[in-house]
C-alpha cells in the first residue's frame, strides 16, 4: 500500500504520470520558443500569453513531478526521456501567429487525452489525489483551448 492506495494501481499512475510530465516538458519548450519567435501584428498580444501560458506549463510540470514523489515515484529528468514517449507536437521555429496558436490548441487536445486517461486510472485507483490534478488541468486547459480557438475565429 502506499498512501492507504494500491501499489499496483499506484505504480501504473506513476508510469502515466510521468507521461504526462515528458509530454509537458516538450509542450513548455515549443511555448518557449514560440514567445522567443513570434512576428507579425500580433506579436505584443502574444508575446505576453505565450510566457503567460509557459509560465502555467512549467507550475504544472512541478505539480506532476511533486505528485509522483507523492506517490513514491521517480519523475523523469532527461530530455532523451522526454523525447521519446511524448506526443504532443513539437514547434520548431514558428513565427506566424495562426500556426503558433494552432500548435498551443493541438498540444493541448493532446495533453487533455493524456489527463483524461490518468483521471479514469486515478478514479479507479481511489486516488482523489491525482483525480483532483487532473480535474484541475483539464478544465482549465478546456478553456485556454476555447480562447484560443475564438482568436482562430
Amino acid at each position: 500500500m502506499i498512501l492507504g492506495l494500491q501499489k499496483d494501481k499506484i505504480n501504473e499512475l506513476t508510469t502515466d504520470l510521468n507521461e504526462l510530465l515528458a509530454n509537458f516538458q516538450i509542450y513548455y519548450q515549443s511555448l518557449r520558443g514560440l514567445h522567443w519567435n513570434i512576428k507579425g501584428k500580433s506579436f505584443f498580444e502574444l508575446h505576453i500569453k505565450f510566457e503567460e501560458l509557459y509560465t502555467d506549463a512549467q507550475e504544472k510540470v512541478d505539480l506532476i513531478a511533486e505528485r509522483i514523489l507523492t506517490l513514491e515515484g521517480t519523475p523523469l529528468h532527461t530530455f532523451a526521456d522526454y523525447q521519446t514517449i511524448a506526443s504532443v507536437p513539437v514547434g520548431k521555429s514558428i513565427s506566424k501567429d495562426i500556426e503558433a496558436v494552432q500548435l498551443i490548441v493541438n498540444s493541448l487536445e493532446e495533453l487533455i487525452k493524456i489527463e483524461r486517461n490518468i483521471l479514469d486510472k486515478s478514479a479507479e485507483a481511489d486516488d482523489e489525489g491525482t483525480n483532483s490534478l487532473m480535474s484541475d488541468f483539464i478544465s482549465e486547459q478546456e478553456k485556454t483551448i476555447w480562447m484560443m480557438k475564438a482568436w482562430l475565429g
